[in-house]
C-alpha cells in the first residue's frame, strides 16, 4: 500500500490517491467487521505516511474516519485509532491545525476514556499536538474558544484535568493572547476550582495564578467590566478555596481598573459584606474582603453626586487612590504576587507597591447605581442573622454615601430612617454608635434642607410648624471614636427638617421600647449630644415632651435627661449656659425645659437648683404638700440630695456661707429635709445644714462694701408666677392619670373576683 500511495504521488495523480483513502475508510475502517476496521486504520496510516508533506492535502479525508472510530465500543479498536491518529499527525505537523477543533473533541473523549492502554495513547497524541501548536504561529484561537467554553464545563475529572493543561500551554505561548477571551471561560475554570482532586485544583489554581500575573502586567488589556459578575457569583461560593480565589481577584481588579468597577458596586457589597463577620476559620476571606470593601469605598467621589442618575452614562475623569490608605490585613506577603494556596496565610496584598491605574489618563463612563447599592445595604442591616462587623461596615458605606453623594441619598432617607431607629436597640454599643453617627450627619446635613417635609414615619408625629432652635457658632465638637476610620461630616451645625423628625422618633422608640430607654437611654443621648448640639437636643425633646401624653413616660424621661443633664460631662458647657442664664437664649431654654421638667416634681426643683432660682424652688417644695408622696417620690428626693454632694453642686455648697444673699437656697434644702423620712438621705442632708455659719459670724467687718456674692439681674423678665402655675397644671394632670389609672386596675380586681 505505501509503494502504490508513493507511485500515485510521483505521477501527481490526486484521483487515484483519493480513491485509495476512500476504499480504506468506507470498506474497511467504517466496517462492520472489527479486524476490518482494525485494517483500515492501519492502512490510513501508512497511507498518510506514505503520502509524506502531501498529506496536508487529504488530512479531512483521513481524519474523519479515524474519528469516527474514537467512539467504537472496543477498546482494542479505540486504541488502534489513536495510533493511527497520532501516525497522521506526526507526518502532517502544522498541516493539522485547520482541523484542530475536531482533533480536540476527539482527545477531550478519549481523555476520559476507561481503558488505561487508550488513555495512555491519548496522552502520547496529546502531547504531539501539543507540541505542534506551541511550535506554529498559525494557531487558530478565535475558532477554538467556543469549542473550549463549552468542554471547560465537563464534570468528569480527567476531561477537566485536559481541558486545564491545554489552558497552560496555549498561555504559555507567546503568539497566542488567551487573556481577550478570558470572560469566556473564567466562570468555568472556578467550577473546575472546585473540584474533588486536589490535583485538578492545584492546576487550576496556577492557571489562574498566572492569568492573574498577566492581568497586572497587561491591565489596559483586560475586559474588567465583562468578568466582573463572574467574580460576584464565585464570591458567594461555598468552597472556601473558590471563594477566597474570586475574592483576591475581585480585590485586584477594584484597584486595577478603579471606576471602571463601579456600576457593579451593590453585586460586589453582596458578595462582600458577609464575609467580614467570618470567624478565624476564614481569616484570609475576611481579611480580603475588608480590602475590597474599603477599595470601593473609595471609588465613590463628590463628582457622583452632581450627575445625572436618568442618563445612562456620564463621562468623569478617573481619579487613581492611594493604595497606602487601605487597611493592612494582619498576614502580608513580599514580593511577587500569587494566589494564596488552599489553607495559606499568606495573602496576596502587596500594599506597600504602588497602584497602577490604567484608565488614569482617559476618560470613561461610569453611572453609580446608588438605588442597587441602598437596597443592598438595607437588607443587609436589617437582617438580624448578619454579624456585627457586617452591620458596621453598612452603616459607614451609608456614612460615606451620605458625605459624598448627600443630594442623592436624601432621596433614600424615608425608606432608610425606620431600619436606622431600630438598629438603636443592636446589642453591640460600637454598631449603637456608627448607627448615631449616621442619624447624625443626616439631622445636620445641608442637603437634607432642600428636601420636602416627607416624614419617615406617620404625618401625626410630626409638629405643624417648625420647631425654633438656637444654633451657636461652632458645631459640637466629635468625639474620637466618632471620627475613627471616616470623613469628617462637612456639615454646618444647622438642623434640617429631618432633625426635629428624628427627636420625635427618638422618643417614640423610647416611649414603646421601655427597656432600650433603661440601658441605653443615656448612652445614645449623651452620644448625640457630641455628635449634634446639646442645646438644639434638649430643646427639642422638651418641646416634644411637652405634648406627650402618655404622662407616666413624660416622667420617666424627663428624669433620665435630667440625670444625664446633671451628670454627664458632655454636657459641661450647656450647664454653664443655664448657670448663669446671662443671655436670652440660655432663658428660653430654661423655660422651655421648666415646662416639660414639670412632669417630673423632683426634677423640676434640681433644675431650679442648677440654675439658681432658689425662690423658685422654695416656693415648688411648698407646693409638694398638695402632692401625692409617694415610695417613687422621696427615692427621687433621696437622689437629688445625693446630686448635691456631687461636684456639679459645689458652687451651691459654697452659697451656703453668704446666708443673707441666699436664705432661699437654705429654705429650700430645709424643704427637702421636711419631706424626707428619717433616713441615710435625711442624716447627709441634715449635717450639711449643720454646717451652715450663723450669718452674724460671717459679718464682715466693712459692711458697707456690696456683697460679692451671687445677685440674679439677668434672669428678671421670667415669668416664675406663670412657670408654678404651669407646674400646677401639669402635676394636676399627672394626679388625674394616676386616680384613673388606679380605677382601671380596681375594675380590673373586681373582674377577676367576678
Amino acid at each position: 500500500l505505501p509503494r502504490l500511495v508513493r507511485e500515485f504521488v510521483a505521477q501527481n495523480n490526486t484521483s487515484q490517491i483519493k480513491h485509495v483513502i476512500q476504499i480504506l475508510s468506507q470498506e474497511f475502517a467504517l466496517s462492520q467487521h472489527p479486524h476490518s476496521r482494525k485494517g483500515g486504520l492501519i492502512g490510513l496510516a501508512a497511507c498518510s505516511i506514505a503520502l509524506g508533506k502531501d498529506s496536508g492535502l487529504y488530512l479531512k479525508e483521513l481524519i474523519e474516519p479515524v474519528l469516527t472510530c474514537f467512539n467504537d465500543a472496543d477498546s482494542r479498536l479505540r486504541y488502534y485509532a489513536c495510533e493511527a491518529l497520532y501516525n497522521i499527525v506526526k507526518v502532517a505537523r502544522g498541516s493539522v491545525l485547520p482541523h484542530f477543533n475536531v482533533l480536540f473533541d476527539g482527545l477531550s473523549k478519549l481523555a476520559a476514556d476507561p481503558d488505561p492502554n487508550v488513555k495512555s495513547g491519548s496522552e502520547l497524541l496529546d502531547r504531539l499536538l501539543k507540541d505542534i501548536v506551541t511550535e506554529s504561529n498559525q494557531f487558530d484561537l478565535v475558532g477554538f474558544i467556543p469549542l473550549l467554553r463549552e468542554r471547560i464545563y465537563s464534570n468528569n475529572q480527567y476531561a477537566r484535568q485536559f481541558i486545564i493543561s491545554w489552558i497552560l500551554v496555549l498561555e504559555s505561548v507567546p503568539d497566542i493572547n488567551l487573556l481577550d477571551y478570558l470572560p469566556e471561560i473564567l466562570d468555568g475554570l472556578f467550577q473546575i476550582l472546585g473540584d474533588n482532586s486536589k490535583e485538578i485544583r492545584k492546576m487550576c489554581e496556577v492557571a489562574l495564578g498566572e492569568f492573574l500575573k498577566e492581568i497586572k502586567k497587561n491591565p489596559s488589556s483586560v475586559k474588567f467590566a465583562e468578568m466582573a459578575n463572574i467574580l460576584v457569583i464565585h464570591c458567594q461560593a461555598t468552597d472556601d478555596l473558590i471563594q477566597l480565589t474570586a475574592m483576591c481577584w475581585m480585590r485586584e481588579f477594584i484597584q486595577l481598573a478603579g471606576r471602571v468597577m463601579l456600576p457593579y458596586s451593590s453585586g460586589i457589597l453582596t458578595a462582600v459584606l458577609p464575609c467580614l463577620s467570618y470567624d478565624d476559620r476564614k481569616k484570609n476571606i475576611k481579611e480580603v474582603a475588608n480590602v475590597c470593601n474599603q477599595s470601593l469605598m473609595k471609588l465613590v467621589i463628590p463628582e457622583d453626586d452632581e450627575m445625572d442618575e436618568a442618563k445612562p452614562s456620564v463621562t468623569i475623569p478617573v481619579e487613581p487612590t492611594s493604595e497606602e490608605s487601605l487597611s493592612k490585613p494582619e498576614a502580608v506577603t513580599t514580593g511577587e504576587s500569587q494566589l494564596p494556596h488552599h489553607g495559606s496565610n499568606e495573602l496576596d496584598v502587596t500594599l506597600n507597591q504602588p497602584v497602577f491605574f490604567p484608565f488614569s489618563c482617559e476618560r470613561i463612563q461610569v453611572t453609580l447605581n446608588l438605588d442597587g447599592i441602598v437596597q443592598v445595604l438595607d437588607y443587609h442591616l436589617s437582617d438580624t442573622s448578619i454579624g456585627m462587623m457586617t452591620r458596621i461596615a453598612v452603616l459607614k458605606w451609608l456614612y460615606h454615601l451620605y458625605i459624598k453623594t448627600p443630594r442623592k441619598m436624601f432621596r433614600h432617607t424615608d425608606s432608610l430612617f425606620p431600619i436606622l431607629l431600630r438598629t438603636l436597640s443592636d446589642e453591640s454599643d460600637e454598631v449603637i454608635l456608627k448607627d448615631l453617627e449616621l442619624l447624625a450627619e443626616i439631622a445636620s446635613s445641608p442637603a437634607g434642607q432642600t428636601e420636602e417635609a416627607h416624614g419617615p414615619s406617620d404625618g401625626s408625629d410630626v409638629r405643624p410648624g417648625p420647631v425654633e432652635l438656637h444654633v451657636p457658632a461652632r458645631a459640637g465638637q466629635l468625639s474620637s471614636s466618632s471620627t475613627k476610620g471616616l470623613e469628617c461630616s462637612p456639615s454646618t451645625p444647622t438642623m434640617n427638617s429631618y432633625f426635629y423628625k428624628f427627636m420625635i422618633n427618638l422618643l417614640k422608640r423610647f416611649s414603646s421600647e421601655r427597656k432600650l430607654l433603661e440601658t441605653r437611654g443615656a448612652f445614645i443621648i449623651r452620644q448625640l449630644c457630641l455628635l449634634l448640639n446639646a442645646e438644639n437636643i434638649f430643646h427639642s425633646m422638651a418641646d416634644i415632651l411637652l405634648r406627650e401624653e402618655d404622662l407616666k413616660f413624660a416622667s420617666t424621661m424627663v428624669h433620665t435627661l435630667n440625670t444625664i443633664l446633671l451628670t454627664s460631662s458632655e454636657l459641661f458647657q450647656l450647664r454653664n449656659q443655664l448657670k448663669d442664664l446671662k443671655t436670652p437664649e440660655s432663658r428660653n431654654l430654661f423655660c422651655c425645659l421648666y415646662r416639660s421638667w414639670c412632669h417630673n416634681p423632683v426634677t423640676t426643683v434640681s433644675l431650679c437648683f442648677l440654675t439658681q432660682n432658689y425662690k423658685h424652688a422654695y416656693d415648688l417644695i411648698q407646693k409638694f404638700g398638695d402632692l401625692e408622696v409617694t415610695v417613687d417620690f422621696l427615692t427621687e428626693v433621696d437622689k437629688l440630695v445625693q446630686l448635691i454632694e456631687c461636684p456639679i453642686f459645689t458652687y451651691l455648697r459654697l452659697q451656703l456661707l453668704d446666708v443673707k444673699s441666699n436664705p432661699y437656697l437654705i429654705k429650700a434644702l430645709y424643704g427637702l429635709l421636711m419631706l424626707l423620712p428619717q433616713s441615710s438621705a435625711f442624716q447627709l442632708l441634715s449635717h450639711r445644714l449643720q454646717c451652715v455659719p450663723n450669718p452674724e459670724l460671717m459679718q464682715t467687718t466693712d459692711s458697707t462694701k456690696p456683697s460679692t456674692s451671687f445677685k440674679r439681674t439677668a434672669a428678671s423678665n421670667i415669668d416664675y408666677t406663670e412657670l408654678l402655675q404651669h407646674f400646677e397644671k401639669v402635676q394636676n394632670k399627672h394626679l388625674e392619670a394616676r386616680h384613673q389609672r388606679a380605677g382601671r386596675a380596681e375594675q380590673l380586681d373586681r373582674r377577676v373576683v367576678l
